[in-house]
């Protein structure tokens, strides 16, 4: 994770959902999750600003706003680089540990054999690309879950060469 020029802009989408009924305020709350959100302050999370993270954000606001609630969308800059350092540690650290579970899985899977390996093998690449595509600022685990992945694949049957197979 590498901050060092001045702060970059951000979207941000300030929210409020009403407590009753839950689901729609669970099924808010799941997708900021699910898009890796900084969580900045209570109903205001942020995004670095890119068309993608705009668009997804609006979305999300959308969601809120049909579910009764109030939300707007905001591109703003943090007044410091140590606040943005702060957003961008506190999205890496989130990552890391969800990078952990990844090679911690693929560890635990390396005693599988045949279609369990395969199918370990199967979800933890699916896990593993959705978690990178919410890390905007990659940390060190990143490479260890992706090693931990590409060791069990390549220990899987199915990914072993024939011998004497065309290479």
């Amino acid at each position: 994770m590498v901050v060092t020029q001045g702060p970059g802009e951000w979207v941000l989408l300030a929210y409020r959902v009403p407590r009753e009924p839950s689901t729609p305020r669970i099924a808010i709350w799941r997708k900021l999750k699910q898009l890796g959100v900084a969580q900045i302050g209570d109903g205001l999370v942020g995004l670095p600003a890119d068309a993608r993270t705009r668009e997804q954000l609006d979305w999300v606001a959308d969601d809120v706003l049909a579910a009764q609630g109030s939300a707007s969308v905001w591109l703003a800059r943090p007044a410091s680089v140590a606040a943005e350092r702060d957003l961008a540690a506190q999205m890496a650290a989130a990552r890391a540990v969800e990078y952990a579970k990844i090679t911690a899985e693929a560890s635990a899977s390396a005693h599988l054999a045949g279609t369990a390996r395969a199918a370990a093998v199967r979800r933890l690449r699916g896990e593993l690309r959705r978690i990178t595509r919410r890390d905007f600022f990659p940390p060190p685990q990143r490479d260890l879950a992706q090693q931990a992945v590409l060791d069990l694949t390549a220990a899987t049957p199915a990914a072993t060469p024939v011998p004497g197979g065309a290479s």
